[in-house]
C-alpha cells in the first residue's frame, strides 16, 4: 500500500511488453500446461499483471453482462437499496462506502457484489464462516441481472481453474493441486460503475479506486473501452493498463503472493476515469474455500529457503481486509 496519493498526472504510456499478453489458447484446450505456466510465472514474478488472450469466453456473454450492469446502475438509488450491501459482502454498495486503506477519501464508484451460488442451508453458511452467504439478487427491480451475469461469471471461473492448473505445474506440483482448495470457492464477482472524474475529484485525491493491492489469490478483470486502470511497476512508476480487445486482465493478489513466499508479486494498482463518460468493469476475484489454509510450504520452496509467512485461512484473511476498507463493517 502506498504512503501517499501521488500525482494523478504521473502516468507513463508503455509498450504492452511491460504488461505481457499471454496466449491462453493451449491452456484452455488443455494441450500445454507447462508452456503457458512458464509465461504466467514470468509475468507473475516480474509484473504481477498480464493480459489473457484466446481465453475462450464468448464475446456475447461479456456484452450481455455489461448491458446488465448498465441497466442495474441506471436504476434509482431507492430501488438499488432494496439489496443494500451488508457484512456478507453481497448486494449493492453506494458511492461513499469504499475507502481503501491509506486513502485520503472514499472511492468514486458504485458496486454490485455477488459470489458462488449457495443455498441458505449450506453448512458453511449455517456455521457462520467468513464470506459464506446467499446472493442478494435484485430480481424484483432488475430481473435480467442474474440471468445475464451468471453465464459470464461461470465462464470466467472455468478459465480461472485452468490458470490455477498452470500455476501449480509451474511450481512442480500436480495440475490438480488447487482443486480440493476450490470446492466451494470464494469466487467473488463485482459489477463496478465509475462516474467520470473531474478536477474537483482530483483536487480531493478521490480516485475511482484508490491505490491498493487485491486481497485474494487471482483477479480476472473485464474492462470496457474507457481506460483508466493504472499499475505501479517496480520502479515506482504508474503505467497505463489499457483495454486490449478480446482479453481479460489477470493480476496476482496478496494471498497468492503469500502462498508463493513472495515469488509472485501482488502489484498496487488504481483507477482514474478520465474518459469523460461512465466506465464499467467486471472483476471476478477467484479465491479458495473459506477454510482453505494458505501455507507457503505447499508450493515447493527452494532448498534452504524458509517460509516468510505463517499459515492463514483464506476467508478470515479476506474478511479482515474487508473490515478495513468498507463502511458497512464500521460501527
Amino acid at each position: 500500500m502506498p504512503d501517499d496519493m501521488s500525482d494523478f498526472a504521473a502516468v507513463r504510456d508503455v509498450p504492452f511488453a511491460e504488461i505481457p499478453v499471454i496466449d491462453a489458447g493451449p491452456l484452455i484446450a488443455r494441450q500445454d500446461y507447462a508452456g503457458t505456466a512458464q509465461a504466467i510465472h514470468d509475468a507473475a514474478m516480474r509484473v504481477g499483471f498480464f493480459y489473457l488472450a484466446n481465453h475462450g469466453i464468448d464475446k456475447a456473454l461479456a456484452e450481455r453482462a455489461f448491458a446488465a450492469a448498465r441497466g442495474f446502475f441506471s436504476l434509482p438509488s431507492e430501488e438499488k437499496s432494496t439489496i443494500a450491501i451488508d457484512t456478507t459482502q453481497r448486494g449493492w454498495m453506494a458511492e461513499g462506502l469504499s475507502t481503501m486503506q491509506g486513502a485520503a477519501t472514499h472511492d468514486l464508484k458504485e458496486v454490485f457484489f455477488w459470489g458462488y451460488e449457495l443455498e441458505p442451508d449450506h453448512p458453511d453458511i449455517v456455521a457462520g464462516k467468513p464470506l459464506m452467504s446467499v446472493n442478494k439478487w435484485p430480481d424484483e427491480v432488475c430481473p435480467e441481472l442474474r440471468c445475464n451475469i451468471t453465464p459470464y461469471y461461470d465462464a470466467v471461473c472455468g478459465v480461472a481453474r485452468e490458470v490455477l492448473k498452470a500455476i501449480a505445474v509451474g511450481f512442480g506440483s500436480e495440475p490438480d493441486f488447487f482443486e480440493t482448495r476450490y470446492k466451494t470457492p470464494l469466487a467473488r464477482g463485482q459489477l463496478v460503475y465509475y462516474p467520470p472524474s473531474d478536477a474537483c475529484h482530483e483536487s480531493e485525491q478521490r480516485f475511482g479506486v484508490a491505490p491498493h493491492s487485491d486481497f485474494g489469490v487471482l483477479t480476472f478483470l473485464l474492462q470496457d473501452s474507457s481506460g483508466g486502470l493504472q499499475v505501479r511497476n517496480r520502479a515506482g512508476e504508474w503505467i497505463a493498463a489499457p483495454p486490449v480487445p478480446g482479453t481479460l486482465v489477470c493480476n496476482i493478489g496478496d494471498l497468492l503472493q503469500r502462498w508463493t513466499n513472495d515469488r509472485f508479486v501482488s502489484t498496487v494498482h488504481r483507477v482514474i476515469n478520465r474518459s469523460g463518460h461512465e466506465r464499467y468493469s467486471i472483476p471476478v476475484f477467484f479465491d479458495p474455500n473459506t477454510d482453505a489454509v494458505v501455507d507457503p510450504r505447499d508450493l515447493e520452496l527452494p532448498a534452504g529457503v524458509a517460509p516468510l509467512y505463517d499459515p492463514v485461512r483464506a476467508g478470515e484473511h479476506i474478511a479482515s481486509r474487508n473490515r478495513k476498507s468498507f463502511a458497512q463493517y464500521k460501527p
